[in-house]
């Protein structure tokens, strides 16, 4: 009878398995079809609430969905993609509940000057003439996401009025006197050579024509809207706990950015820990140096010596383009498989490189002939220090973001096109952050300047846990969180206060970083201990990368299966 009984257990599990893996394969082509707008009519997107609406109903009923299907049925790639599936829609609906629409604004990004990131080369006649409709299509972007902004400020939803100084630079500078200085003119400066001089004219006629129009009135709009309408009613407070229904919502960015379940307190004592560690390493070489003096004696000479900084935008370029070939070098010997795009060293933009970043990875779309491109920032150079460039070199470019990034568009088309589109912080910012150290053993960092470059950086993202949750869960000042980082930290002072504002703006977004490294240490060093002589770094990375973006605790499970598979053969 017992046999009988598991007999037919096994039959009803068989005849069970087809039916969710049809369940999902139908939910993920729902998923990835799903248009909340037509792109013809709104080639920038569509930024109605009647749009975002649609989108929070879609997704509700996607993670029904999702949440209905048998797990034990699914072979372990398919359970990838459900897990990975459920994780974005259930943020993608708390990103709804949680109104984030209302506020597309950040320190150094936005609604309007992300528009940036749109101005690409022409290449032929079809990409002027879609660059002209992305043009057109700028002046009801701008009134769609004004409207939206000025009903969460009737919410009480806003940024802190003290990360706009400055901010005016990110619309003003397209504001000129006539089409050909303007920005968003320079890509039919240099049209390409198969097209005739008429079609040159016309083309170029028609952008002037737009440009001047409607885009520089537009910025205007802008302009006034900032300054008449929003900044006058921004908020005082810098942290979002004493905002509306803010302490759900930061505890709720922490379990998003990390992707784990830990609380503010835990992430704030992990800061403190690694910053405490990380301060050790940093002694060791001052002491190796034999430098006379404090610790903060030594970081005020790196941050005024002239020798640790470049004498022109040009040479600090060269100099992050020779440490991108040294790694480009390195990389066969510590990865089993490769991305075929390849990606440029170029400068930030001149029109968002005040408020930016050091430098910036920016990808593109998997079908694109473009590159790649690290963005190196060479804006204000006595606050961009030569010895940290090695380490934002691995970040940024290889074996960091584009590596990763690259990989991850490659991935083989039996994986859904969610998968190869994602971006989780934890995985792909703690891989970057990793191979920051892991530039120390391809031998990138030539000076012990270099390496306490690293360490400074390493010590930037422990600052991060500590400041992050210092300012939106504890009560920290702005002058409390920028004393910490400049106290702790060799980071120009300019870079010290463009990152504090940004994680003001940003909250819970740079707890990533670190706490996905210290998840990728913890599990290379369980490899190597569990395998030992067996240990191959080749192999290891193949793991971390193999499978796309992952959530943390998928990687952890990864990597605890590519450990045991040596102890089953």
């Amino acid at each position: 009878m017992k046999k009988v009984m598991i007999f037919f257990a096994a039959l009803l599990l068989a005849q069970c398995a087809p039916i969710a893996k049809s369940k999902l394969k139908t939910l993920i082509t729902d998923y990835q079809s799903f248009k909340a707008f037509d792109y013809d009519e709104f080639p920038l997107g569509d930024y109605s609430e009647e749009r975002f609406e649609k989108q929070y109903s879609f997704y509700r009923d996607c993670f029904d969905r999702a949440q209905k299907i048998n797990t034990r049925e699914l072979s372990d790639d398919e359970l990838r993609s459900l897990h990975l599936l459920r994780f974005v829609l259930k943020h993608r609906i708390k990103s709804h509940e949680f109104k984030m629409h209302y506020n597309p604004i950040l320190s150094d990004a936005g609604f309007h000057n992300s528009l940036i990131y749109r101005v690409r080369k022409v290449v032929d006649k079809k990409g002027a003439i879609q660059y002209l409709k992305l043009l057109k299509g700028i002046p009801l972007y701008i009134e769609q996401n004004t409207e939206l902004i000025r009903k969460g400020i009737e919410m009480g939803i806003s940024q802190p009025r003290v990360i706009f100084n400055g901010y005016e630079n990110s619309y003003e500078q397209h504001i000129t006197e006539d089409a050909s200085s303007n920005y968003y003119f320079e890509p039919f400066l240099n049209l390409p050579d198969q097209l005739s001089i008429q079609e040159k004219d016309s083309l170029q006629n028609a952008a002037k024509e737009v440009i001047e129009q409607q885009l520089i009135p537009t910025f205007l709009v802008i302009k006034s809207f900032f300054e008449k309408e929003y900044y006058p009613k921004t908020r005082t407070a810098i942290g979002v706990s004493e905002t509306p229904n803010g302490i759900d919502f930061y505890n709720n960015r922490i379990a998003y950015y990390t992707t784990l379940d830990l609380t503010a307190e835990e992430v704030h004592q992990m800061g403190l820990d690694e910053v405490q560690r990380i301060r050790t390493d940093m002694q060791k070489i001052i002491d190796e140096l034999e430098f006379k003096g404090s610790f903060a004696d030594f970081l005020a000479f790196l941050r005024t010596d002239e020798q640790f900084y470049a004498k022109s935008p040009k040479e600090l370029l060269m100099f992050a383009r020779d440490v991108a070939k040294r790694l480009d070098e390195q990389l066969p010997r510590f990865f089993k498989t490769l991305p075929r795009k390849p990606y440029g060293v170029v400068p930030v933009p001149d029109a968002i490189a005040p408020k930016y970043t050091g430098g910036r990875y920016i990808g593109t779309a998997p079908n694109s002939t473009d590159p790649g491109y690290y963005w190196v920032n060479t804006y204000n150079l006595p606050s961009r220090p030569l010895y940290t460039i090695p380490a934002l070199t691995a970040h940024e470019a290889v074996p960091g973001h584009h590596l990763q990034g690259a990989l991850n568009a490659e991935l083989p088309r039996s994986i859904p096109q969610f998968r190869r589109n994602l971006y989780l912080s934890a995985y792909g910012e703690g891989w970057g952050l990793y191979t920051e150290s892991l530039a120390e053993e391809m031998g990138i960092y030539t000076t012990p300047y270099e390496r306490f470059g690293q360490l400074t950086y390493s010590m930037w993202r422990a600052c991060r846990l500590v400041v992050d949750t210092g300012m939106h869960a504890f009560g920290w000042t702005r002058e409390q969180a920028v004393k910490y980082m400049a106290e702790n930290t060799a980071l120009s002072l300019h870079e010290v206060n463009t990152e504090i504002d940004r994680y003001i703006s940003w909250p819970g977004q740079a707890l990533a970083y670190k706490v996905g490294e210290l998840k990728i240490r913890e599990l290379r060093q369980k490899a190597e201990e569990d395998l030992g002589e067996l240990f191959d770094i080749r192999a290891f990375h193949e793991v971390i990368l193999a499978n796309g973006t992952l959530t943390l605790p998928m990687l952890e499970t990864e990597i605890n299966n590519f450990i045991d598979s040596y102890s089953s053969s």
